[in-house]
């Protein structure tokens, strides 16, 4: 019986993406960082939880900057060198993101606050009979 050797599978280079998208995403329970090429399609993502944090200590702005310590570490072999930053939500850790972001020598575009906003609310109740 003759034994072959399996190829293994190449390891597909990195593309390299100048420019990007950062979308931070911070409520009062977590924090979710996702990194995005100019169309769209995910490149890196990390959240509060990925990182080892757990509980009240999701939401914090600690938190937040090793979240984008992470991704920037994963962001490495891409070289990216500007992003635009899309923030939405009303968490604490909002601010600590983009400016853990901005110390890591990423050239920053834009910062643009995406939370949605309700124009008129919800529907109101029906009135009370009695």
């Amino acid at each position: 019986m003759v034994t072959t050797a399996k190829a293994k599978p190449k390891k597909s280079k990195a593309r390299k993406v100048k420019a990007g998208r950062v979308y931070i995403q911070s409520t009062y329970n977590n924090t979710v960082v996702n990194v995005t090429d100019e169309s769209g399609g995910t490149i890196v993502w990390s959240s509060a939880g990925r990182v080892g944090f757990a509980g009240a200590r999701k939401s914090t702005p600690y938190a937040a900057q090793q979240i984008m310590a992470d991704v920037i570490e994963r962001l490495k072999p891409f070289a990216m060198e500007e992003v635009k930053v899309f923030v939405k939500g009303i968490g604490s850790a909002r601010e600590s993101a983009v400016r853990s972001l901005a110390a890591a020598g990423l050239n920053i575009t834009t910062i643009r606050d995406v939370t949605p906003i309700p124009h008129n609310g919800v529907r109101p109740r029906k009135r009370r009979r009695v």
